[in-house]
């Protein structure tokens, strides 16, 4: 039985993507190990048809944090058995060139971002420097690998001269859902609440909506949005919820009325973006307020699943909802649309391009 592991620097309880990949990889005679880190309070992990390891690490964030974990999954990897070697994402490609050359194995790059142009890291010189510095040195040694975006793929392309697959962030195609009955009609955020989500502006822009926003999600923009949401008296209208498990997550999407996919546009991982949600949304018949970008509009131009908007401000966001939530016509159009798109758009149709990938890797 052949062995690949893969490397990512997150817990491993919400990674929907590596649990989709691995499991899928897992169900058809291949042996998956996926190794990740344990977070403070993280829940137990599901049984799953892979292996999944979670190194401890004393930092939990910051440069000491990607130093410790690097040492700690290069000395992991290097003493296990591997036919391939995945990293997941920049922050791991280190350690996995190093072993993949040491070990005489084949290595695959797997982008879920356009790490170097991720605003966190554009917005600070030294560290977009060094991580520019890491790409250049790593990612043309990996000729073989996937991304979430063409947009993405191309990039990759013209930069470091390497043709990736595109495998996207698609969900499960579950039975068709059933939608909400009822007045009571609220808004859904889902996922990490993060720099660049649009946080700043969408929270005001709920002083012009009569309708309830829920935030499902966790992230790096929390208390920021927190206080967003006592500055604008808000309370009342708008509630962050813990994340949930993601099996729980298909059934609180579909009783949501309109879905919120915002990205801000600096750097172009953020323009050329094509986020897990927008699809969750499209999987549970749900229109979306979502972003004029190259990603997004394409499958629009396609399957009309929500209204782009090509401002993030407070005004387009707040005209964009309510647009969709007073609007019968448009929003029976988009819903039709949404349960169209879905049987094209989920995990069964992508999984297969998975499945090619790492069967002409094996041959």
């Amino acid at each position: 039985m052949k062995t690949i592991y893969f490397a990512v620097t997150g817990d491993l309880v919400h990674d929907q993507r590596m649990r989709r990949i691995c499991q899928t990889l897992g169900c058809n005679g291949y042996n998956v190990t996926l190794v990740g880190r344990r977070t403070k309070g993280a829940p137990v992990l599901t049984q799953r048809d892979y292996k999944q390891i979670r190194l401890f690490c004393i930092f939990s964030k910051g440069k000491l944090f990607y130093l410790e974990f690097n040492i700690k999954l290069f000395f992991h990897l290097l003493f296990r058995k591997m036919d391939i070697i995945c990293a997941i994402d920049l922050d791991t490609i280190v350690p996995v060139y190093i072993v993949s050359k040491i070990k005489g194995i084949k290595r695959v790059y797997d982008a879920h971002e356009l790490f170097t142009e991720m605003k966190e890291v554009i917005s600070r010189p030294n560290i977009h420097r060094f991580w520019k510095w890491i790409a250049g040195r790593t990612i043309p040694f990996f000729k073989n690998g996937y991304t979430v975006s063409q947009s993405i793929a191309n990039t990759l392309q013209k930069e470091y001269q390497v043709s990736y697959e595109l495998i996207r962030n698609c969900p499960d195609l579950l039975p068709a859902p059933v939608r909400p009955s009822g007045n009571k009609r609220f808004i859904l955020y889902q996922g990490a609440v993060n720099e660049a989500r649009g946080m700043e502006w969408l929270i005001p822009a709920m002083n012009y909506v009569d309708a309830e926003l829920h935030i499902y999600g966790n992230g790096n923009f929390l208390k920021q949005t927190q206080e967003l949401i006592r500055q604008n008296n808000l309370s009342e209208k708008v509630f962050i919820h813990p994340p949930v498990p993601p099996q729980e997550l298909p059934a609180i999407t579909a009783g949501a009325y309109i879905g919120i996919n915002l990205v801000e546009n600096i750097g172009l991982n953020q323009y050329y973006s094509l986020a897990n949600k927008f699809f969750d949304y499209i999987q549970s018949g749900v229109p979306q307020v979502s972003m004029l970008y190259p990603e997004y509009a394409n499958i629009n131009n396609h399957y009309e699943v929500g209204i782009l908007i090509e401002n993030l401000d407070e005004h387009s966001i707040s005209q964009a909802i309510n647009l969709l939530l007073y609007n019968r016509e448009l929003y029976v159009k988009l819903q039709n649309n949404c349960m169209k798109a879905r049987l094209v758009y989920n995990w069964q149709e992508e999984e297969q391009k998975l499945l090619s990938f790492y069967q002409n890797l094996f041959t």
